[in-house]
């Protein structure tokens, strides 16, 4: 029984985050599951990885992403297709209230209180900031194919994992 729903559940819909990948026109997901030991009646946090057809590279590395199989695997490694990006990487948003977050407090509460007591001079504007991506080649290198390093070489590659 349990076998035939977790089955099914990988039909549908899942949630997962975007990591670095060294496929071409694919996408690595990391959809996290909680598996039931039944010796101590205990979930414990299991990680799927699964390879999703991405030829546009609508995601990047570290973004919440919504994922769909496909009816027809693609490869052996490619089920997958991306279907949304729900959360963009560091423009976090509480997915109750669908208000954007930093750090612990609602932004427009920091807003709130910036007008009543007065706005620091350090205070980060998150009107005026840039949308991610602007510092792609840079300090951004997520958009760069990267590789498992397996020899130890003289010179250092900096897109290696």
């Amino acid at each position: 029984m349990a076998r035939n729903v977790a089955e099914t559940a990988r039909k549908f819909l899942l949630l997962g985050q975007c990591v670095p990948t060294v496929k071409q026109n694919a996408t690595k997901i990391r959809v996290k599951r909680l598996e039931l030991d039944e010796n101590l009646l205990m979930y414990f946090r299991k990680d799927e990885f699964y390879y999703c057809h991405d030829p546009v590279k609508k995601c990047k590395t570290g973004d919440i992403v919504l994922i769909q199989a496909l009816p027809h695997k693609m490869t052996k490694l490619i089920t997958h297709e991306i279907k949304e990006v729900v959360y963009p990487f560091g423009d976090i948003t509480d997915p109750v209230t669908g208000k954007k977050v930093a750090k612990s407090q609602y932004r427009e509460d920091m807003e709130k209180q910036a007008e009543i007591y007065g706005k620091l001079d350090s205070g980060f504007d998150y009107d005026k900031a840039p949308q991610r991506g602007w510092q792609d080649g840079k300090k951004d290198f997520t958009s760069k194919p990267t590789y498992t390093k397996f020899h130890v070489f003289d010179e250092e590659d900096p897109y290696a994992v």
